[in-house]
């Protein structure tokens, strides 16, 4: 299923909380912190201004952003979890995480097989 957002909404796929602290203390549910960092899935057109024009968005596909702790609606589609918010409710994006993230996922998938 692809996800279209509209307007100047964005769809962020959250990390994964931590489940064990630095020191070896695994966490219960209840216990972990709600994420503030993804990265981009999706992206709306853009915010209508009174003029009548787009306002371009400063957010794109595969950037990581760091956002509120309770900003948003989360939502769960085919068993992912999603956060849909504003442009306005992303704190910043994270420059050179892209790459991180990515490298991450690819290790995560040597480690499964």
């Amino acid at each position: 299923m692809k996800i279209k957002p509209v307007h100047d909404r964005i769809v962020i796929k959250p990390e994964e909380s931590e489940t064990q602290t630095a020191s070896g203390i695994v966490l219960p549910d209840t216990a972990q912190e709600k994420p503030q960092r993804g990265e981009v899935v999706a992206v709306g057109p853009g915010k209508q201004l009174d003029s009548g024009k787009l306002a371009e968005m400063e957010v794109k596909v595969a950037d990581v952003v760091l956002y509120g702790k309770y900003s948003g609606t989360e939502v769960k589609l085919n068993g992912e979890e999603y956060v849909f918010l504003r442009q306005e409710d992303v704190l910043a994006i994270v420059e050179g995480a892209k790459r991180r993230m990515k490298k991450a996922k690819k290790t995560a998938k040597k480690g499964k097989k």
